[in-house]
């Protein structure tokens, strides 16, 4: 990842909860599409290729046990 994740600027998804409380964020970057979890910035953010966002979205987004 170029720059430290607090360089980036992040997006708040629009489907996260509107308490507050299940914050998803992204940022993208020029090789990939960061995502974190806004209420633990401690933990490092994971990477999906730019590529790979589309049907990564498709599958997080997709029914349950699918």
């Amino acid at each position: 990842m170029s720059g430290s994740a607090t360089e980036l600027t992040w997006f708040k998804s629009s489907y996260s909860g509107s308490q507050g409380d299940s914050c998803v964020e992204i940022t993208i970057a020029e090789q990939a599409v960061h995502v974190r979890d806004s209420k633990d910035l401690a933990r490092t953010p994971f990477a999906v290729s730019r590529e790979g966002w589309a049907p990564f979205v498709r599958f997080v987004s997709g029914p349950l046990g699918a």
